[in-house]
């Protein structure tokens, strides 16, 4: 859309945030009550890239930005409860093999993506991770990585888990649990306050060692911490953190809104090759799971799944397994990567500076 200089002083107004942020929310709205997966995040995805085609999307302010990474770090870490950590202590097989997984799925599918389709390393790192959506687009847009490609890889997984999981596990059984968190009361503003000024501090202190999206682990942490050992209780009020979720989708689109349609196309086949490859280590080690461990079928398949964390849970509900073994299995995964990826990437800038120096030395 051609701009004009009316079209300026709108996107240049307060007007043009409130009035992304309002889409962002009601397309997200529109996307839960559908049931599709993690909507407010990609329905916030969705309904800024539209807003872009028009020509009145706006770049989100540095202060929303990491408004979005703290809560959504909060909402990740109130998922660290005694009980839970009790839950775990009950699959330490199988969840070394989950972890083993992990590690085997994105390696042999990065490889394809890096080796059929000329992918890079961290743009084929990024897009094969299964799960943990959020800290995945947090790192890849701050460190300038193929978001649109990323985005696109990660959510064909997860529509073709959706359309295919319940086939392969039409032999599940009842279930015994709730999913972790569920009917757990709000915390209360006192708590809400301690668990984003401790997320605060402690990402700044991750900034100054160059972790990669330092308020996103940093929140995750401090909440964390906080409810594992009874120092908060409850999770975060809906609005706040629907109000994360639909922040970090806007942000996300922001990288969308210079992907055309011919890109997209482009997209798909390595997108669906990956999750192919990946599927077929997951279910691999299911079985190993299965075999070894003693896990019920249809839930390890769940468990072992390259999905989201919230889908996967929803998932087991909806065709009877149990969703706290898959709950745990996801929510460990889930962590694991929030916690190793910062890690990692801020490893890989350090030898990139490094080598760079090298370089230009005489």
């Amino acid at each position: 859309m051609r701009s004009t200089p009316r079209l300026e002083t709108y996107r240049a107004s307060p007007l043009a945030q409130i009035v992304q942020i309002a889409v962002a929310w009601g397309v997200g709205w529109l996307f839960t009550q559908a049931g599709i997966p993690a909507g407010w995040l990609s329905g916030a995805v969705v309904g800024v890239v539209l807003l872009g085609r028009l020509g009145l999307a706006v770049i989100m302010p540095r202060p929303l930005v990491e408004t979005a990474m703290l809560v959504s770090g909060a909402v990740m870490g109130a998922g660290m409860t005694p009980d839970t950590l009790a839950a775990i202590g009950r699959y330490p097989l199988s969840l070394l093999f989950l972890a083993l997984a992990v590690v085997a799925a994105t390696g042999a599918s990065s490889l394809v993506l890096m080796r059929a389709f000329g992918w890079t390393r961290i743009d084929a790192v990024l897009a094969t991770v299964p799960g943990a959506l959020t800290s995945v687009m947090a790192i890849a847009a701050e460190r300038g990585a193929n978001v649109p490609g990323i985005g696109i890889v990660q959510s064909t997984r997860l529509l073709f888990l959706i359309l295919v999981l319940p086939f392969l596990v039409a032999a599940g059984g009842g279930a015994h649990a709730a999913p972790i968190g569920m009917g757990a009361p709000p915390a209360d503003a006192v708590a809400l306050a301690i668990i984003l000024a401790g997320g605060l501090v402690v990402g700044l202190g991750f900034e100054r060692i160059g972790l990669a999206a330092p308020l996103l682990l940093g929140s995750t942490v401090a909440s964390g911490l906080g409810h594992v050992t009874g120092a908060v209780a409850g999770q975060l009020p809906d609005p706040v953190a629907t109000l994360g979720f639909v922040l970090i989708g806007i942000y996300i689109a922001q990288r969308f809104n210079t992907l055309d349609l011919a890109a997209i196309r482009r997209l798909i086949p390595p997108a669906l090759v990956a999750f192919v490859v990946s599927m077929a280590v997951a279910a691999l080690f299911a079985a190993l799971a299965v075999a070894l461990a003693g896990a019920p079928l249809a839930e390890a398949l769940v468990a072992f799944a390259p999905g989201g964390l919230e889908a996967m849970i929803v998932l087991a509900l909806v065709m009877g397994l149990d969703p706290l073994y898959v709950g745990v299995h996801h929510l460990v995964r889930f962590l694991g990567i929030g916690f190793t990826l910062p890690v990692l990437f801020a490893r890989r800038r350090g030898e990139a500076n490094e080598a760079g120096r090298r370089d230009a030395s005489p």
